[in-house]
């Protein structure tokens, strides 16, 4: 794998700094994430690391950057809080829009998983949100600056120690952290969440875990961490988050339901607008590639194979499916049409099977005939209804096919007489 620096102005127009992990060369990058780490930490914390490298191996490129005053990133700690935490939240994910693609996924630890709550508003490339060992809100660090508030009052300023480390801050802080006392925003998050937390956290509790997922609506899924202490120290405990992380976003960042865990470590680079087919075995298991998806080709086991996947015949059906539903549902929007629902169920009547080992023979396999039937639900009129049907054969994969061979396109129920 390769660590790319990357180096950003935040709006202070102090130079942020971060590390890209990028997945090795024979993986593919699916989607790119933003790791935001906690209070007080660095991009190079052990647990935001080695998350980012396991889901870089997977396939999910990870930019993890310092806040302002942490780490390698200038500006004075002092002088930060976490309205301005958010905001080099926004810089970094601009970064990478520029750069690479704008972040799919956000993942925050501990204070880092609260910045990203405020933060996936004003992102709308963002499909799903991770919070590690997180707050549900940031006033929840108020308890550890307790001891500071009456020298903050009186001065403006304290010294107070987090952790291991002793940190210079302002009240300009706490008067930031105050206006974040509610969790109203996660309830319109409108994006997949994913809350882990230790039960045996003593820096953040798993009540603050319980506040996200009661705030969040569906869909929404917790995961216990067990024995984790609240920075992961452990790598198993790391490579559990990360293992799990990329199996649960895998059914929002379209990573693939079949054929990605095979595939990775093995996928091959393939380019936009083309399509790769490579042997997984040697008898009928296939891989198959785009520029970001992978799925698989395979036969029944009647026929020899390890029914893993669809049929040749069986994947000619879905895209002349997929491709009819499409073209219906998008003339339905544009002229209005109160279409609630349309399924498209197509067969036809050869075995692919067979047609392939009876390729050498006299009587060559072909397929004659595909049948089409649309279920349209809705309250359409009669009319509306045909229009939908003449639509249907107007999709571009079916006037393909149909040029080709004898594709009959109908209704699968005729409607009753009104």
């Amino acid at each position: 794998m390769a660590r790319i620096k990357l180096e950003f102005p935040n709006p202070e127009g102090h130079t942020l700094v971060g590390l890209l992990e990028t997945p090795p060369d024979r993986v593919p990058t699916a989607r790119y994430a933003l790791f935001a780490h906690c209070f007080t930490c660095s991009k190079d914390l052990a647990a935001a690391t080695r998350i980012s490298r396991a889901l870089a191996a997977r396939g999910i490129a990870v930019l993890r950057f310092d806040f302002t005053g942490l780490g390698n990133s200038d500006g004075d700690f002092a002088n930060t809080n976490f309205s301005s935490n958010v905001a080099d939240l926004l810089a970094a994910a601009s970064k990478l829009e520029e750069d690479y693609e704008a972040p799919a996924l956000l993942i925050g630890h501990s204070l880092g998983g609260a910045a990203v709550l405020a933060a996936v508003h004003a992102l709308p490339s963002v499909e799903a949100v991770v919070t590690i060992a997180s707050p549900a809100t940031a006033s929840h660090v108020q308890h550890l600056l307790s001891g500071a508030r009456g020298q903050l009052e009186e001065t403006g300023e304290a010294e107070v120690q987090i952790g291991q480390r002793r940190f210079r801050i302002r009240k300009q802080l706490l008067d930031d952290l105050d206006q974040y006392a509610s969790a109203d925003h996660i309830r319109h998050l409108n994006r997949a969440l994913l809350v882990f937390h230790s039960p045996l956290d003593t820096i953040v509790s798993i009540g603050e875990a319980g506040k996200i997922f009661q705030a969040a609506r569906h869909p929404k899924s917790f995961i216990s961490l067990d024995k984790a202490d609240h920075l992961l120290a452990n790598r198993e405990d790391a490579e559990y988050v990360a293992e799990t992380l990329v199996a649960w976003a895998s059914r929002y960042l379209g990573l693939g339901k079949h054929g990605f865990e095979q595939s990775i470590g093995t996928a091959p680079r393939v380019a936009e607008k083309e399509v790769l087919v490579t042997e997984l075995d040697t008898r009928f298991q296939r891989g198959l590639y785009t520029h970001r998806h992978q799925w698989l080709a395979d036969e029944p086991k009647s026929d020899g194979g390890s029914d893993l996947g669809p049929t040749p015949y069986d994947l000619l059906l879905m895209s002349l499916g997929a491709c009819i539903s499409m073209t219906v549902r998008t003339y339905a929007r544009h002229q209005g049409v109160a279409l609630d629902d349309v399924e498209v169920r197509l067969s036809q009547d050869r075995a692919h099977g067979t047609d392939c080992r009876d390729c050498e023979g006299e009587h060559e396999g072909k397929l004659e005939r595909i049948e089409v039937g649309l279920n349209i639900l809705g309250a359409l009129t009669p009319d509306e209804r045909i229009r939908l049907l003449e639509i249907a054969a107007r999709s571009p994969v079916y006037r393909m096919l149909a040029a080709c061979m004898s594709v009959r396109i109908g209704f699968e129920e005729e409607p009753s007489a009104p």
